[in-house]
């Protein structure tokens, strides 16, 4: 009998086809199926990609018996930095909470999970993912649903789709209050460095200064606006560019604390004193932040709170809730510390 001729699970079969059903389908054996669906590399390309269809077509109905997931698996981009570890506390918070244990992936700067990763994660099958800034292709989330793990985005840099939940900061109102609090000191020659273009935390936060500027009747200055990479080398970079101006600005809003940190470096390589002669807010808040030197004005987003948001997502969808495309936004506060004052202010 060919795979074509092989009947098809039917419409009552919800919860999608069996092992022995793909493998007739796909017309392979059953054990190759099972290690498509645990993620095994040892299956030639052509056969993955035959049993992926199949399985992304009539889904994959997981054996009855069967051990309780113990995981949880997080993507980050990179560890290093408090960035990662403020959101890795988070999914640890929620994890401990329900008894399982944290599987943290690095991608080490990378912005898409590759092949080893999403076998490794078939193989381990977690009650569900937690992914940070960008997370598994297209393809990959069919993999992931099709074996019933749920996925969950922290802080996405693009648009997630709609049926995938997703948790973030309020980045157009930190924009907007960061730009506020340096206008209302009297600063008029305000500067930017932003993230990437792409980023979708960027954009909003760039739109959040610009409406700040905007309703304060500031004209915009292009020459003050620089694109930068959420790096402090970026912010080190980007602020001697600014700062060796012609008419330099007298504050600068860095869209993040590294950068901010690195106009720090550049302020000081040019002799000038924070806040004395240039005011800096950051965002994030995290811990450096109060570690800085003067300690710094910066907008706080919730990371461990956005983080264990998405991970009791994951966990709920794993026991059979239905929370697809939800989305859950966390307010930003401005946290003022020693980095901002008036233009010109004597430092005492």
């Amino acid at each position: 009998m060919t795979p074509a001729s092989r009947p098809a699970p039917g419409s009552s079969d919800r919860g999608g086809a069996t092992i022995a059903q793909i493998a007739g389908l796909a017309g392979v054996s059953t054990a190759t199926v099972s290690k498509v669906v645990n993620g095994r590399a040892d299956v030639a390309p052509d056969t993955r990609a035959a049993v992926e269809h199949i399985i992304h077509e009539y889904g994959y109905r997981r054996p009855r018996k069967g051990a309780r997931p113990t995981l949880v698996e997080l993507v980050l981009h990179e560890i290093k930095g408090a960035y990662g570890m403020e959101v890795i506390k988070g999914v640890e918070r929620v994890a401990v909470e329900h008894e399982l244990a944290l599987v943290v992936s690095e991608l080490q700067e990378s912005r898409v999970p590759g092949r080893n990763w999403i076998e490794a994660v078939l193989a381990r099958r977690p009650a569900g993912v937690v992914a940070v800034l960008d997370g598994p292709t297209p393809a990959q989330q069919g993999q992931l649903r099709s074996r019933g793990i749920p996925l969950a985005l922290v802080d996405p840099a693009g648009e997630p789709g709609p049926e995938l939940p997703s948790t973030s900061g309020d980045n157009w109102g930190g924009g907007l209050a960061a730009t506020r609090h340096l206008l209302r000191l009297g600063h008029r020659r305000i500067a930017a460095i932003t993230g990437p273009p792409s980023s979708l935390p960027s954009r909003a936060r760039l739109d959040g200064y610009r409406t700040a500027l905007d309703t304060a009747g500031v004209a915009i200055d292009p020459d003050l606006v620089r694109v930068g990479g959420f790096h402090l080398d970026d912010g080190l970079a980007r602020g001697l560019d600014l700062l060796t101006l012609p008419d330099p600005p007298t504050a600068v809003f860095a869209f993040n604390d590294a950068q901010a940190i690195g106009v720090y470096q550049a302020a000081h390589r040019l002799g000038l004193r924070v806040p004395r002669d240039l005011s800096v807010v950051g965002f994030d808040d995290l811990p450096t932040a109060t570690w800085a030197i003067p300690a710094l004005t910066t907008v706080r987003q919730p990371l461990r709170d956005m983080a264990a948001t998405a991970t009791r997502v994951v966990i709920d969808l794993a026991r059979g809730a239905t929370a697809a495309g939800h989305r859950s936004m966390f307010a930003t506060e401005l946290v003022v510390r020693a980095s901002t004052a008036p233009p010109g202010a004597d430092e005492r």
